[in-house]
Parts: C-alpha cells; sequence; structure tokens
C-alpha cells in the first residue's frame, strides 16, 4: 500500500516543520514538501493538523495473568485500542513465575502475542536466579532480540526479586548489553505495612495507597540506583509516581549516571482522592501498584518531564473487570492491581501537558515516542517521521476532541480511570506499517498484523 499524508506539519522530537510525507509498503520513503501522489496512492489530508511518530508505550501488561486471575485485554484488543489512541507500537512483559525457564516463558508470551493488531517486544522479567538464568539471559540477547530485563522489587512471597538477584541480574545484563528496568517499590515493607492495616480491621481499597506510601518507593529507587551505580550500569525505573523517587533519579543524573525514568499517563492526572470514594467498585477499579499520589507528586512528575529527568510516558495497561476485583472485597491485597489507558495516554499527555503549556509539541514526541525508542534501541526504526523509519504514522487533530468513558473505549474491562475526561487533541488516523488502521473515529485493526520488534544489544553498554 502506497499513502500520502498531505498538507500537514511535521513534529519530530528534533524540529517542527512543514512537509508531506509518502509512505510506500511499511517504510516512510519520503518527508518533503509538495510531494505527487503515486497512481492509485492513498492520500490523508493532514491539512492543519500535526504528523507524528506513532506512540511508544513503553508499559504494557496483555493477556497477563496476576493474582490468581487473566487480565481482560489480550494482544489483539489491547494493541488494537492503542492504535485508536495513536500508539502503534507497545512494549509488554515476559513475566516467568518463580523456578519457571525464561526461554519457556519468552515463547508462551510470544505464543499469546501472534493476534497483535498493532508492532510489539518485550521486556523479560528476572523473578528468580540461577545458573539457567544467566544463560537464557544471553539467549534471549542474542538470539530473540530482548535487550531490557525487567526486575519487580515488590510482591513479596510471588516475584520479587531480592538484592542477590538484582546484583546478578544488573551485571549479566551490562555484559550483555541490555538495560536494567526496575519496579521500585520495596516489597517486604510493603508486605509488613499490609498486615498492619489488616490487623487493624483496615480491609477496603483506602488502605491500598497507605500500604504503598512514598517512602517505600523512594527507598527501592535509591537502592536500584546505587546498585547499578556500583555496577557502572545504566537502569531505567518504571511508573515513578512520587517526587521522592524522582529525586533519586534526578540526584543520580546530576552525577552523571544514566538513570531513565518513567512516568504513566494517570499519575500525571489522577490524585489519591480516588480511593476514599464510598463506592467500593470505582476505588477498587484504581487499585494499581504504585498507587495514585497527591497533587503535588502530580507537579513534580511534570516537572520532570519538562526537566528531563523523566524521559517517556507510558500506562502499565493491565485490564481487570468489576468481577476481578472484587475479589478483594474484603482484603484490598487481594484487589488485582491494575488500571488500563492504552489508548487514552497520548490524548490525556497532550492535553494535560501540551495543552496547559508545559510540553511543546517536540516535547511531547519525545516523551511520548521517541526517548523510548532511542532508549531501547529502536531508532530510527522508530520514533521519528524520517526516509527509512517504520510508517508508523500519527495525524494528530489539535483542535478535535472526545470525552472518555468506558462506554465508548475499544480496551476491554468495563472501566476507564480517566472516566468523563475531555480532552482536546486526539488522532484523526493512525498508520501502522504503513496501512490505515483508525481514521475518523473508525477502526480497522487487523488481528495478527502486528510484528514482532527485534532490539539489538548496546555494544558500548558500559559507557551508557
Amino acid at each position: 500500500m502506497t499513502i500520502l499524508i498531505r498538507g500537514g506539519t511535521v513534529v519530530n522530537a528534533d524540529r517542527v516543520f512543514r512537509a508531506d510525507v509518502l509512505c510506500d509498503g511499511d517504510k516512510i520513503i519520503a518527508v518533503a514538501e509538495n510531494l505527487a501522489a503515486p497512481a492509485g496512492a492513498t492520500v490523508i489530508d493532514a491539512g492543519g493538523q500535526y504528523v507524528m511518530p506513532g506512540g511508544i508505550d513503553t508499559h504494557t501488561h496483555m493477556n497477563l495473568p496476576f493474582m490468581g486471575t487473566v487480565t481482560q485485554d489480550d494482544f489483539y484488543t489491547g494493541t488494537a485500542a492503542g492504535l485508536a489512541g495513536g500508539t502503534t507500537t507497545i512494549m509488554d512483559f515476559v513475566i516467568p513465575a518463580p523456578q519457571q525457564n525464561l526461554i519457556e516463558a519468552y515463547h508462551q508470551w510470544r505464543g499469546w502475542a501472534q493476534k497483535a493488531a498493532a508492532d510489539y517486544t518485550f521486556h523479560v522479567a528476572i523473578t528468580w536466579w540461577d545458573d539457567s538464568v544467566h544463560r537464557d539471559m544471553g539467549t534471549l540477547v542474542r538470539e530473540h532480540g530482548v535487550n531490557s530485563f525487567k526486575h519487580f522489587m515488590a510482591y513479596k512471597n510471588a516475584i520479587m526479586a531480592d538484592d542477590e538477584t538484582l546484583v546478578k541480574s544488573f551485571r549479566r545484563s551490562l555484559e550483555l548489553g541490555a538495560i536494567p528496568t526496575v519496579h521500585a517499590e520495596n516489597g517486604e515493607l510493603v508486605y509488613q505495612l499490609q498486615q498492619d492495616l489488616l490487623k487493624q480491621g483496615l480491609t477496603g481499597p483506602s488502605s491500598h495507597p497507605l500500604s504503598r506510601p512514598p517512602a517505600v518507593e523512594a527507598e527501592a529507587a535509591n537502592r536500584a540506583i546505587a546498585i547499578a551505580n556500583v555496577l557502572n550500569t545504566p537502569v531505567y525505573i518504571v511508573h515513578v509516581s512520587c517526587a521522592e523517587s524522582l529525586e533519586a533519579i534526578t540526584r543520580a543524573r546530576a552525577h552523571g549516571q544514566r538513570v531513565y525514568g518513567e512516568a504513566l499517563a494517570g499519575h500525571l492526572v489522577i490524585d489519591d482522592s480516588v480511593y476514599q470514594s464510598p463506592d467500593l467498585e470505582f476505588a477498587a477499579g484504581h487499585v494499581m501498584s504504585p498507587p495514585f499520589r497527591s497533587k503535588q507528586h502530580q507537579t513534580a512528575l511534570w516537572q520532570g518531564l519538562q526537566g528531563g529527568n523523566l524521559h517517556t510516558t507510558a500506562t502499565d495497561h493491565c485490564t481487570f473487570c468489576a468481577a476481578q476485583k472484587a475479589a478483594g472485597k474484603d482484603d484490598f491485597t487481594k484487589i488485582p492491581n491494575g488500571c488500563g489507558g492504552v489508548e487514552d495516554r497520548m490524548s490525556v499527555v497532550w492535553d494535560a501537558g501540551v495543552n496547559a503549556g508545559l510540553l511543546t509539541p517536540s516535547e511531547f514526541v519525545k516523551v511520548t515516542s521517541t526517548n523510548a525508542a532511542q532508549i531501547f534501541n529502536m531508532y530510527p526504526r522508530k520514533g521519528v517521521i524520517a526516509a527509512g523509519a517504520d510508517a508508523d504514522v500519527v495525524v494528530w487533530d489539535p483542535e478535535g476532541s472526545r470525552t472518555i468513558s468506558a462506554r465508548t473505549q475499544h480496551a476491554r474491562g468495563g472501566f476507564n480511570v480517566f472516566e468523563g475526561r475531555t480532552v482536546r487533541g486526539i488522532p484523526s488516523a493512525t498508520v501502522a506499517a504503513g496501512k490505515v488502521v483508525f481514521q475518523n473515529g473508525t477502526l480497522m485493526a487487523v488481528e495478527g498484523a502486528g510484528r514482532h520488534i527485534d532490539r539489538p544489544a548496546f555494544k558500548a553498554a558500559s559507557a551508557r
């Protein structure tokens, strides 16, 4: 398929300029003014609109088995929802069970992802350690295009990585030219605080944020950064939610350490008052980890994005329905952790960021696409409008608007943490791998059209 996107303003991370964009097959082949439309080409009128690289969501969980249940969105419904919101690539997680072989788990997730409608790639979690894990990390990097490994510092008695595992995995990542990523919460503290709250009879969802205060996140972030510093490896902190964690990242970066931070769209605009709702289904619908924080932390996260100490935006898309969340009706620790957002991230960040004067359009592209592509070695295949890049393009209408609702979303789960929020700035068209998959409100996603994206190792890892 040949597509000409005509009359728009191209927004890349480094500059904004007037140009047409010509796509042939799955690649962009020309970016210039006044391009002629080849015979038979599909022409998209982008007049008065921006033309930007497709979004990259660095943190999703499709088809995830978790806390005794499985997320509502599989790889088709989740990626299709992303396409409707302008996200053309997701970074999901292979999470082996304790003692499960890494390669076995990786192939399990690859099988589930065969139905993806958009491109996908995987971080692989290190949930335990022995010599086979050391070996399999090498196989994943060299043979399967994996260059990032995830470490949960939370979820005691399940998938939590202790300090020994962190040190050994970080060191192995450095040897392989891969980047360690961490979920930073002190799992032992969380567990003890949960038990204290339950003993006091505080069993509802309002106890969830009390069991995971900012200090619990900050301690783990500082510990992960310290370990990375000693071993001279880069480290990427997922879903940074509080000012204290951001301070740890900022301090390390000021001393030249390679630390990267990710912010979730939800943490940027939703505050912890949601847990005080008398509607327990509503409160439980917002249970995720780390939890939503007070408004002062939102302000800090925006400053982190503006100042370049937070680098990416994501969603931690992990959808559970009300019946699944009800498993914790008498014990908040049994509420499956997770919220949606893959369909809404780009509009929420544009509306709350660009429209509010906190981000420029180019900075928006950085934190929704380009930085992710660069940090995880997909650039310039992804994250830029340029000849030779993948034909993943979003035509962005800065004046278009919609009101977010679970009733109209494409994602499953029947709940939306952004419910009722009207956003200005929406995709009018999404092109993924050279095909129009969303246009003027109509989703044309194709099950199985998504491709696995191999991410090469960083050859000079020790210098990063």
